[in-house]
């Protein structure tokens, strides 16, 4: 503020306000100003410069030029541009190579009297391979790359660095800018920066992508090879050379922005207040959860109260609802258990309606199935009309009646598995593997099977193999493995089991057979009694074994097979000697289990 002289009124001066507020307003204002200018003043000085402002200097040491030497030699000082070096555009360098060349040629010389002894060697040769340099991007940014004058040096990190950071980092970053592809490039700034403007200008140092490329020190001229192999060798040799300069150009430019990031006071200003603001807001939140904890203690301890009162309700009704359920189940068991025996005891009472002993075998054994497949409803209805019934006649026919149900039943399920087994044979027997191939005989499937054992998942062409073995081992040579593969297929393990059981048995019955007709009686017949049942010998217990396997529960009229298939034998005493080998497994399996207990 002001006041004038001639009234003593008080007036506002323009842009300026009173006090630390103005002052402050004044300096922000100032310091923008300032950094706006920086900002140009340094664009203006790495930038290109006028044609008006370039100043041609001669290079005193021009004349005395080696031109065997040339490539060592000052190719700006040469063309009189010592000062601009890669700040001269092209346009620049030819001018520059002009005035030399009309200064400087040798017939220009001759003319005005100097005595010139060779132009091969005359330093013309040195302002010549100068512009050749200098005269393209190409080979111009090659020579730019070496430039002696350029320091490769970057400052450590120091406490210096660290006092002075912006005096000692701000021209190296400056000097290296040179190098950047991209033309847009931030500066170092000052300490007035903003975190963004700091994190863009080391995010950009940080993924610095530089043109410099070293080729003007090729060791090895290629031009000089005797033919492409030595060529191609240089070529090789150079390049291992260029990427290794590359490499350490690329460690250099990373060690310099490493050392500038951990001497930059603005980073660690940043740091320390990222710092701080975090341990404040980590106090502000720990109070928080303090006073939200206190808060909800007192509600956790009356939801945990009420949620244990409530678990312990549902405990209580889970054990009473689980000890119903049991009673229930036992119950259930026991009443079930005691209706079977009530039906069992009815018809062993009628000798479940049969005459002869094997009937009355079988007839026990269908009523053991009939009872275990009907439920307890079932089973309490039919006692309740088997009591109600006039004579035994009719419960008889009660019985039978649930009996026909039950064989129809098994007889429907078995049906359905041969058409399902049948259809698999059809499919996969007939016809080979189902598309037209030889048919598979026993023999054949026996050669397969073997060839799959030997051959496991997992051997290198698998199949292919498995058809070589078939092939070789057979009678059929046209197996394929895409063959093999489709029967191996269609082959289950019951189907596989029942064929390999009934050609085993086969082969031991007609075995047995020949050596029953030539037997003499040996030690291992055990000695009969004749007040009790005929004991069984090692022959007969083998044959028996066997049988079982060959005719499985579902095969019709089993027991007749069996008997027949061990020689002196009734069906009678196959199926009683059946019953006393599954109760001899039962205790052995029941002591094994009592043995493992007090263990």
């Amino acid at each position: 503020m002001s006041r004038s002289r001639n009234r003593g009124l008080t007036v506002a001066v323009a842009y300026t306000f009173p006090g630390p507020v103005g002052q402050l307003i004044s300096d922000i204002q100032s310091h923008k100003l300032k950094r706006i200018k920086n900002v140009v003043e340094k664009q203006r000085q790495l930038g290109e410069v006028p044609n008006s402002e370039v100043v041609l200097e001669e290079y005193a040491e021009l004349k005395s030029l080696d031109p065997d030497h040339w490539k060592d030699q000052d190719h700006y000082a040469v063309l009189g541009l010592p000062k601009l070096r890669h700040r001269a555009t092209l346009e620049q360098i030819r001018n520059a190579y002009r005035k030399a060349v009309l200064k400087h040629h040798p017939d220009k010389r001759r003319r005005s009297g100097e005595q010139l002894i060779n132009d091969n060697d005359d330093y013309f040769t040195c302002i010549t391979r100068a512009y050749e340099t200098l005269g393209s991007l190409e080979t111009k940014r090659a020579y730019d790359s070496i430039d002696p004058q350029f320091d490769d040096d970057i400052p450590s990190a120091n406490k210096n660095s660290r006092e002075n950071f912006f005096e000692v980092f701000g021209p190296v970053f400056d000097l290296n800018l040179r190098w950047s592809v991209e033309q847009n490039v931030p500066f170092l700034g000052d300490e007035w920066s903003s975190i963004e403007e700091v994190d863009k200008f080391y995010e950009f140092w940080y993924n610095f992508n530089s043109w410099r490329e070293y080729s003007y020190l090729d060791e090895e001229n290629k031009e000089k090879a005797e033919d492409a192999y030595e060529r191609r060798w240089m070529e090789k040799q150079n390049r291992a050379a260029r990427a290794t300069r590359k490499k350490e150009e690329n460690q250099r430019i990373r060690q310099l922005v490493d050392n500038a990031y951990a001497c930059d006071p603005r980073i660690k200003k940043y740091k320390d207040d990222e710092k701080r603001r975090r341990e404040e807001e980590k106090v502000a939140k720990a109070e928080a959860i303090r006073k939200a904890s206190e808060e909800k203690l007192a509600e956790e301890r009356r939801l945990e109260q009420e949620k244990e009162d409530l678990r312990k309700q549902e405990e209580e009704e889970s054990k009473r609802k689980q000890m119903e359920a049991k009673k229930e189940k036992d119950k259930e068991k026991k009443m079930l258990k005691k209706e079977r025996q009530r039906l069992k005891a009815f018809c062993k009472k009628h000798n479940h309606f049969r005459e002869s002993d094997s009937e009355q075998l079988e007839a026990m054994d269908k009523i053991n199935h009939l009872c275990v497949d009907l439920s307890l409803l079932d089973i309490q209805k039919l006692n309740e009309n088997i009591d109600k019934s006039d004579n035994v006649n009719s419960a008889k026919d009660l019985v039978e009646e649930q009996l026909n149900k039950l064989q129809a039943r098994v007889d429907e399920e078995r049906r359905k598995h041969l058409e399902s087994t049948s259809g698999k044979v059809k499919n996969g027997t007939s016809s080979g593997d189902g598309k037209g191939g030889a048919k598979w005989s026993y023999e054949d499937l026996q050669i397969l099977i073997k060839a799959v054992n030997l051959f496991p998942a997992g051997t290198n062409k698998r199949w292919d193999t498995v058809a070589n073995y078939v092939n070789t081992h057979s009678s059929v040579k046209t197996r394929t493995g895409k063959e093999c593969l489709g029967r191996a297929k269609n082959l289950k393990e019951s189907e596989l089991k029942a064929e390999a059981n009934q050609k085993a048995f086969a082969k031991f019955q007609e075995k047995h057979l020949a050596e029953t007709k030539k037997a003499v009686p040996t030690d291992d017949v055990i000695t009969q009694r004749f007040d009790g049942p005929r004991a069984w010998s090692s022959d007969e217990q083998k044959r028996l074994e066997q049988a079982l396997k060959t005719f499985p529960n579902s095969t019709p009229q089993r027991w007749d097979k069996i008997a027949e298939s061990v020689t002196g034998r009734t069906k009678k005493e196959c199926m009683l000697r059946y019953k006393e080998l599954v109760e001899m497994v039962k205790a052995k399996k029941a002591m094994s289990q009592q043995g493992g207990k007090k263990t």
